[in-house]
């Protein structure tokens, strides 16, 4: 089977993603409605792109970082918070996964520090952030890319969308939130992966052809049907890994879409943070923040952008 290298972020983080063809290995096809995937028409200079706002500041040590983090995930789960609180939470919420996925001696005092009742998600978020690290490991640049970074859709937008695929193909709407948060940010990241895959579930032309129903592999809806019939027709309902696996043949994104799939599965109100993410891409000068409104037409030199855009 043949891997393909394209986005993947999460948001995430910048990764790689390609759905195939039932048949003969062939490489995926997507689509987003709100906004489109191209690139600007005009390239701006680095110190013309907007002010990515400053990188959550955390704890030094594990300890702290891990009480931090489990104050974050309550403040996501309260209801009364307001949206300013959410933001701040979720910005912290995915920082300290971040950092504490690249320290696994770490891991005995941090994972010491969290409650029963969010041990499942801490432990699920922890091995997904390292099994996509893995798998972008090999990928990192001393450039931006060429991607623009936009807002998301409205979470019941999107939730309504996932719900509408699931209905019609059997594949949880959990699965196909986990596989757009990984891709795109959930739709955060307009661009075309090295591959070809484009739209925000990262599809290659081809296969969004087959797959996509005559839609538009820029939306937001027709895509995420697209790849909800994708995984139905490559056996999701008996061997759920082997069709995440014809979507990117790597144990490791099957790993870690099972991972964010669960977290969603036991709780959905895990989505609101997931939704709050940033899009940071992992460059030589270490991870950068794109915030909404980055838009290059070529790759960017990060230490350019980062004269510029200190965080």
């Amino acid at each position: 089977m043949r891997r393909c290298t394209t986005l993947i972020v999460t948001t995430v983080l910048a990764l790689v993603a390609c759905a195939e063809s039932p048949t003969p290995p062939t490489t995926p096809t997507t689509s987003t409605a709100p906004t489109s995937t191209q690139a600007p028409s005009t390239a701006p200079s680095p110190a013309a792109l907007p002010r990515p706002p400053a990188q959550p500041r955390l704890a030094s040590s594990p300890e702290q970082l891990a009480d931090d983090l489990v104050a974050d995930e309550r403040v996501l789960r309260d209801p009364s918070s307001s949206e300013a609180v959410l933001a701040e939470a979720a910005r912290g919420q995915q920082a300290a996964y971040r950092v504490l996925g690249r320290h696994p001696e770490w891991d005995t005092v941090a994972r010491a520090r969290i409650p029963a009742s969010l041990l499942d998600v801490y432990d699920r978020n922890i091995d997904a952030r390292r099994q996509l690290t893995v798998l972008g490991a090999s990928d990192i640049k001393d450039t931006l890319p060429a991607w623009r970074i936009n807002p998301p859709a409205p979470a019941d937008e999107l939730l309504g969308y996932y719900r509408q695929a699931e209905a019609a193909t059997g594949v949880g709407w959990n699965y196909l939130a986990a596989i757009h948060l990984i891709e795109t940010g959930l739709g955060r990241i307009a661009g075309t992966s090295s591959a070809g895959a484009q739209g925000p579930m990262q599809f290659l032309p081809s296969t969004f052809a087959e797959y996509g129903d005559g839609g538009d592999i820029h939306s937001l809806r027709d895509s995420i049907m697209a790849a909800g019939r994708h995984l139905a027709a490559n056996g999701f309902a008996a061997d759920r890994d082997g069709a995440i696996f014809r979507y990117n043949n790597s144990d490791r994104y099957v790993q870690g879409v099972n991972d964010y799939a669960a977290v969603l599965a036991a709780d959905p109100a895990a989505f609101a943070g997931y939704h709050r993410w940033d899009i940071y891409y992992r460059t030589t000068a270490g991870d950068v923040l794109l915030p909404v409104g980055y838009a290059a037409t070529t790759p960017i030199p990060v230490h350019d952008y980062l004269a510029d855009h200190p965080q």
